[in-house]
């Protein structure tokens, strides 16, 4: 059978077109996704073309597919199709059923525990508006981080403004420096600035905007944080202080929980807020007046909660206070010599086998013993099988209150009353306290039932205040279980364990052609290498 040769040209050419058709309208899908109507445009064009070329030479086409060859050909073309149908199947089921993992030092594209629960909670939408310039890095990783919000809810809504072309919209929402974002529910609207978001540090810049973000949707959609409260005015350290004995990793710990955050001077403020949730006395270096302990043996008697870091040698006030809740404080320092920090054998350190909050290692730099007062007496408790548990529970004939042992030294420890840090410290009988001595005690007593909401008093105890400083907070386990004193005190859950995120800037500069090349290559550079390869191969054996 002869054919036209014209035909030919003219229905190779056809096919050609469309082929090139097909393959513009899938880059420009890739490259230009704002112009998507061109792009499909453009494949139908393909399609069209290809569906004509084919109409013009079936009988040659069909020929073709009959023969051996085609046969071969045909069965190659189907086992081919099934092949990418199963990877577009695999894929599309992948869209719904996938595990991110983020491999970054500081996981800074994981949200905290905190943070997700409050978006899953989330009723009504919040508009995120986010005011930055085009090429700013800190303005890529706000909008990363809040499509990473998207991920755990459907009612924040995220808008890129850029100032420089909308300066009516920043004027409008009060927004003079960049990047900035405005979150909105209703009437209510917060602004985050480049101050909550950029930290200076020596030589270079970091962000850590979770915080902000999330404190700032808690407050336009009128959710109320917890507020804990640090007494201040009698020496204490000092919870925004960086250095080596401040506070200030602590607060930032209570920060990324979600907490707000206060000092109380109760020289000026005359009563405990209503809104405390707790209140912190960490290690008083003067003594309290007598209205000052008033005031908080009121908060304590109805039913307050309150977490007390107490030294040797703390002031008389704090010790009475603490008398009538059934423990002394003693006088002392704790030596454990089987279990401390090297070389400070006044550093007790507790294994997870010694505290309730089963943490691995915790410990304690000059810490004081908790001792329970001689009418409460330790009680055994059983488990179904008859094994007799720890003496963990002290408790009273006379008072509802009951004390439950948290974190003690062990068996080899004694208070050593003349502790000098240049001598070998030695036990003296008669004179030091020996065996098992408790290093903190969580005392609480029964609600009264006047409301549902009351939890009855609660205060933990722990014999040192050094552990939570700067110095030793992220040392093993010492920030867990500040964190969760303060997390069961103020809602009653078990360990939780928040990381700071601060992200450090790297740049890398590149300009807009290579970053095009960049996206361009990785999107279509190893299909391209599986074209050439084919190519060779089907030429080497045709």
């Amino acid at each position: 059978m002869q054919t036209n040769p014209k035909i030919d040209r003219s229905t190779g050419l056809i096919a050609t077109l469309g082929l090139l058709a097909l393959l513009i309208g899938f880059i420009v899908i890739l490259v230009l996704p704002s112009i998507g109507y061109a792009a499909w445009g453009i494949l139908a064009l393909g399609i069209l073309l290809l569906a004509t070329a084919f109409i013009i030479d079936y009988r040659r086409v069909s020929t073709a597919i009959t023969g051996k060859r085609g046969r071969f050909s045909t069965g190659t073309t189907v086992m081919t199709s099934i092949f990418i149908g199963i990877i577009i199947l695999v894929n599309a089921i992948s869209v719904g059923n996938y595990h991110r993992f983020d491999i970054t030092g500081v996981a800074q594209f994981t949200l905290t525990s905190q943070t997700k629960e409050a978006l899953s909670e989330l009723e009504t939408p919040v508009e995120a508006l986010s005011f930055f310039t085009p090429g700013d890095p800190i303005g890529d990783y706000v909008i990363n981080l809040l499509t990473e919000y998207q991920n755990y809810t459907e009612q924040l809504n995220i808008e890129v403004i850029d100032p420089e072309e909308h300066p009516d919209q920043a004027r409008r929402y009060g927004v003079t420096q960049y990047p900035t974002v405005v979150f909105e529910n209703q009437n209510l609207r917060r602004l985050v600035r480049p101050q909550d978001i950029i930290i200076q540090l020596e030589q270079d810049f970091a962000v850590e905007a979770e915080y902000a973000f999330t404190r700032a949707i808690l407050e336009v959609t009128g959710t109320v944080q917890k507020k804990v409260y640090f007494l201040a005015g009698h020496g204490e350290p000092n919870i925004k202080s960086t250095a080596s004995n401040g506070y200030s990793k602590a607060r930032e710990g209570l920060l990324d929980n979600l907490y707000q955050v206060e000092t109380l001077d109760l020289l000026f403020t005359k009563s405990i807020p209503d809104d405390c949730a707790a209140l912190i006395i960490a290690a008083p270096q003067t003594s309290l007046n007598s209205s000052e302990v008033e005031i908080i043996e009121r908060y304590l008697e109805n039913s307050g909660q309150a977490l007390f870091l107490v030294n040797p040698n703390s002031p008389q006030e704090i010790k009475q206070l603490l008398s009538s809740w059934g423990v002394e404080i003693g006088d002392g320092t704790v030596i454990d010599p089987s279990s401390y920090v090297e070389p400070s054998i006044d550093s007790p350190s507790v294994p997870r086998d010694r505290n309730a909050f089963g943490l691995s290692t915790i410990y304690f730099p000059g810490a004081t013993a908790i001792i329970p007062r001689p009418e409460y007496t330790p009680k055994l408790l059983q488990t179904e099988e008859g094994e007799i548990l720890p003496q963990v529970l002290w408790t009273s004939e006379d008072s509802q209150i009951t004390m439950s042992l948290l974190i003690w030294a062990s068996d080899d420890s004694w208070l050593e009353m003349n502790f000098d840090p240049r001598e070998k410290p030695e036990f003296d009988e008669g004179i030091d306290q020996k065996g098992l001595l408790p290093l903190s005690f969580l005392i609480f007593t029964p609600p009264t039932g006047e409301t549902e909401e009351e939890q009855g008093t609660a205060l933990i105890v722990i014999g040192d205040s050094d552990f939570a400083s700067n110095q030793h907070f992220y040392n093993g386990n010492n920030s867990d279980l500040f964190l969760s004193s303060v997390n069961w005190l103020t809602v009653g859950e078990e360990l939780i364990s928040i990381d700071r995120k601060v992200v450090q800037f790297r740049r890398l500069p590149i300009g807009p052609e290579a970053a095009n090349f960049i996206r361009i290559s990785s999107m279509g550079l190893l299909p391209l290498l599986v074209l050439i390869i084919g190519g060779i191969i089907w030429w080497r054996r045709r």
